[in-house]
């Protein structure tokens, strides 16, 4: 196993850092991230774009708590998931408009969480905010005709997520509910709105800490999977999975940050690069001191030769 150590590209604030997640590439050296809520008793999070070059990163205060942002093709608008719905977010008018509400109608106390996009539309899922109860929801969203699908109402925290698109139009899905600590295998039906019971796909039962945001190696059978460790460590780990075999074949290291939280591929000047993104969530004053990148941002080399450009939501 080969193992790869992580520089800091970007420190947040205290507020930015408390809960990044979600970076999406925009480009060369530009991606998108999110902050799910800037503080433990917080009620709203912020969108960011960094341009990795000039170390500029701007930042938009949000009405609620994001779980996702996507870039779409109108310049400035996000599609973000927040709080309980699915939004179109305009950065030059700081404003945005709702295209599904109401979304997890069935129970009471979550919000929405990670996302996958594919050709057919977005698969999210949802958390519950105090962590208790498998009740939150799995949906697809129909890019075609903005349909909702309930697929699960099982989730407690549903997290990473890759979907591959198969020869006969549906989609494996890949899925992270994080406190079972497996990725399961499910296949989904886009013209029904169905998906298959899930198989497990990968054991990380014998890993410190619990997996969280997920990113598919382009051209590969293989995943890289942010660990979430709350204990005292020395570094954060981002693991890269072969699907095939189960096996760890790359480990990824941030020093000074054990709570790695999602990947993503990132071109920039220096070729190919990993970014992970790190929290400072409930780390006391005397842990901070012995983690002192939490919330950054990080990279690292990247087993690439050139990233794929990366998904958009089309308006």
């Amino acid at each position: 196993m080969e193992t790869v150590a992580a520089r800091v590209l970007h420190r947040p604030t205290a507020a930015s850092g408390y809960l990044p997640e979600g970076p999406r590439a925009l480009g060369p050296g530009r991606l998108s991230w999110i902050t799910i809520q800037s503080g433990k008793a917080a009620t709203h999070g912020s969108l960011h774009v960094l341009t990795s070059a000039r170390g500029e990163n701007r930042s938009w205060k949000l009405p609620g708590r994001p779980g996702f942002a996507y870039a779409t093709n109108r310049d400035g608008t996000f599609l973000l998931g927040m709080e309980r719905s699915i939004v179109l977010y305009d950065t030059m008018a700081s404003r945005g408009t709702e295209l599904v509400r109401g979304i997890d109608g069935h129970t009471k106390g979550t919000i929405l969480n990670d996302a996958a996009l594919c050709s057919a539309g977005l698969v999210f899922g949802c958390k519950d905010t105090e962590f208790r109860e498998h009740k939150a929801g799995l949906w697809f969203l129909r890019r075609r005709d903005l349909r909702i699908f309930e697929l699960r109402r099982d989730q407690l925290c549903s997290n990473g997520k890759v979907l591959r698109e198969m020869r006969d139009g549906r989609f494996e899905l890949f899925n992270i509910d994080s406190p079972t600590r497996v990725v399961t295998r499910s296949e989904l039906d886009p013209e029904t709105g169905e998906l298959t019971e899930p198989t497990i796909a990968l054991d990380l039962h014998d890993q410190p800490g619990v997996p969280d945001g997920m990113v598919q190696v382009p051209g590969s059978d293989e995943v890289v999977i942010a660990m979430f460790n709350p204990e005292p460590a020395e570094y954060g780990r981002a693991l890269q999975y072969s699907l095939r075999t189960g096996q760890v074949t790359r480990e990824f290291r941030t020093p000074g940050a054990a709570q790695v939280t999602c990947p993503a591929w990132l071109q920039t000047q220096h070729g190919a690069q990993l970014v992970l993104t790190t929290a400072a969530e409930n780390l006391s004053r005397e842990q901070l001191a012995l983690q002192p990148n939490a919330g950054c941002l990080f990279v690292a080399p990247a087993p690439l030769v050139i990233v794929p450009e990366g998904a958009f939501w089309a308006v």
